[in-house]
């Protein structure tokens, strides 16, 4: 485990043991480090759908001139993660949705990440959602998207498995929806319709047994303006 990892899971040191498990979890099953490492230094960044909150640390930790809004619906991950980043001072957390905080901080922040949300949503919901994250950027502002792609393969298959064990026999994650992992045209096509620009989608699968992907989009100044007026 590499030195800014540590760093981020030893802020959760006061959960409890179970919840401190599901942490350690998160951090070996996605590439949290390679979506944070795409993140612009500085500025105001928006987790949204931040759980527990290993992003928002480790987004926290690797820049302290960065301030970092962490939003999910659940109430009790939201009370563990200010146990744990929402102790930072460059970090908020809250119970929240993407939403709610577009309602009042539209234009807000210069990046928006999303980790492994949409697909706990009913499809028809997501553009919603990304028209909602838009709106939370400046002009220009970028977002992280990161899902699981739906590629038809194994990875595909146990991903979706696994989730149904994780949201419907356990209860550990809250979802809405019918557990959808789309292929990445399907995804492009979706952030094109929501006003943002493609620059760059990444395979972050290797080495994990979850087809990982990430999409970083960018609102245009003169689409973020319209969105705003």
């Amino acid at each position: 485990m590499n030195a800014p990892l540590s760093a981020a899971l030893a802020v959760f040191s006061q959960l409890p043991p179970s919840e401190r498990f599901h942490v350690h979890a998160r951090a070996f099953s996605a590439p949290l480090e390679a979506v944070a490492a795409r993140v612009p230094a500085g500025g105001t960044v928006a987790d949204v759908g931040c759980g527990h909150g290993l992003l928002t640390a480790l987004l926290a930790l690797s820049d302290s001139r960065r301030q970092v809004w962490g939003v999910d619906p659940d109430p009790r991950k939201i009370e563990e993660a200010g146990k744990g980043p929402g102790r930072l001072p460059n970090v908020k957390v809250e119970v929240g949705t993407v939403e709610s905080l577009a309602e009042r901080m539209a234009g807000h922040f210069d990046a928006v990440v999303v980790c492994d949300v949409l697909y706990l949503l009913p499809v028809e919901r997501w553009p919603g959602f990304l028209a909602e994250a838009r709106r939370l950027l400046r002009p220009g502002g970028r977002l992280l998207l990161k899902e699981a792609e739906g590629d038809r393969t194994w990875k595909h298959l146990k991903c979706l498995a696994q989730e149904v064990v994780m949201v419907r026999l356990l209860g550990r994650t809250k979802a809405g929806g019918a557990l959808v992992l789309q292929p990445r045209e399907a995804m492009r096509e979706l952030l094109r319709q929501a006003g943002f620009s493609v620059r760059e989608t990444v395979e972050l699968g290797a080495g994990y047994s979850t087809p990982h992907i990430l999409y970083v989009a960018e609102a245009t100044a003169a689409e973020g303006s319209a969105s705003r007026a």
